[in-house]
């Protein structure tokens, strides 16, 4: 099945690892150039690779899509690159900052920074990185925006309320602009995902069930239990929706947010 992206230019942020990893290879085994970005060198580095090795251009840029400074850099860059940009996913984002040694809690416990944190890379980030794509966009009259939510800011999930804020405000955002920009013949849209089992995810899994096995097993009996297809999504379950809305199979879909949860949600 032709998608359509040979020799299409596509940003892919956050894609040094997990589901923005594989939506860049999966990109490139298409035949699109993928600008690979992430906060990691050493894990942007590689994938840049990894696309290189598919047959096709891959450049890398390191940085955090929160700075507007550096998202409007990373889309100059591409630009000076490739002259153009055709798709941007805008997948980087998480929840908590772990790095900082936060964990979530009830919203009464939390302070601003706590807020401040998946606002500024979700919602801003995405923010960020779509002002600096659209005016190529329209003058060229094409693009494709892909933006990877939540179930989170569908339903909202306890102890993350911020960032069920933030991709809660993504879903109504994207409504907006698709409704500003679909004349120019360009798509906005969002996939949803439920837990997906990435490699940080997968290790997290892994160091809960060696020191407690009894309970983890109850711990993920229950979890399942809200799964309608009973198990959690490999990171190509919730790279592929994304890879098809950003193709010309989706050519009459804007301002929308697919669910690929494993029916985790059940929202229309």
């Amino acid at each position: 099945m032709d998608l359509g992206f040979k020799d299409k230019v596509a940003i892919v942020t956050g894609s040094g690892a997990g589901i923005g990893r594989m939506i860049a290879l999966i990109l490139a085994e298409e035949g699109a150039h993928v600008v690979i970005n992430d906060i990691d060198q050493v894990a942007a580095e590689r994938v840049v690779n990894e696309v290189q090795a598919k047959g096709v251009k891959s450049l890398g840029f390191v940085g955090n899509v929160a700075d507007q400074a550096f998202a409007n850099e990373m889309v100059n860059g591409t630009l000076k690159e490739f002259g153009r940009v055709d798709i941007l996913i805008n997948n980087a984002g998480r929840g908590v900052n772990w790095e900082a040694g936060k964990k979530p809690r009830p919203f009464v416990e939390q302070d601003k920074d706590e807020w401040d944190y998946p606002v500024d890379l979700c919602l801003y980030g995405t923010m960020n990185c779509t002002r600096a794509v659209l005016p190529g966009m329209i003058e060229r009259k094409y693009g494709k925006i892909v933006n990877c939510i939540s179930d989170a800011g569908r339903i909202g999930e306890p102890f993350m309320s911020g960032y069920s804020a933030a991709k809660g405000g993504i879903i109504a955002w994207q409504k907006a602009i698709a409704k500003e920009v679909g004349r120019y013949n360009i798509n906005i849209n969002g996939v949803s995902f439920g837990a997906t089992l990435t490699e940080r995810i997968s290790k997290t899994r892994e160091a809960s069930k060696a020191a407690d096995p009894e309970a983890f097993a109850k711990r993920q009996e229950a979890q399942l239990k809200i799964y309608p297809l009973r198990r959690f999504a490999e990171v190509e379950d919730s790279a592929r929706p994304v890879v098809f809305m950003a193709s010309e199979w989706a050519r009459h879909i804007t301002g929308q947010t697919l669910s690929a949860s494993g029916g985790f949600s059940m929202v229309s």
